[in-house]
């Protein structure tokens, strides 16, 4: 995969993958994680993954009816995390694959353009 600077990548689309795709190797994933903010290699490296601390359990809510907007529009669709009522996390991967393709890049840069009310932005955990 050629590396995309995030607005390159959000204005993309993302592509069907039904398997028999080679996953990204690690090393491809990060060297795109360095053009996306906050957005971090999963421990197994299968998938990326982005904290947030918003403003309350709404904005929380909120946030996840615009990514699933996002996610039915690419019919590429992120796990997504609540916990203790405003710590955001999302995971992207490509399940097809068993790992990370173009696609959750894509879905990754387009999430990233949807305002939110932050407490602060969480760490990496």
């Amino acid at each position: 995969m050629k590396t995309l600077t995030a607005s390159q990548l959000a204005a993309k689309k993302c592509q069907p993958c039904e398997g028999g795709v080679q996953p990204l190797w690690p090393q491809e994933a990060a060297k795109q994680l360095d053009k996306l903010r906050g957005w971090y290699l999963a421990k197994d490296s299968k998938a990326i993954r982005k904290d947030w601390l918003v403003k309350d359990f709404a904005t929380a809510i909120e946030f996840f009816r615009e990514i699933a907007k996002i996610a039915e529009r690419e019919d590429h669709h992120p796990d997504l995390h609540l916990i203790d009522y405003r710590e955001v996390t999302v995971e992207l991967t490509t399940h097809a694959i068993g790992g990370l393709s173009e696609n959750d890049f894509i879905v990754a840069a387009k999430i990233d353009q949807i305002p939110v009310a932050l407490k602060k932005l969480a760490k990496k955990k």
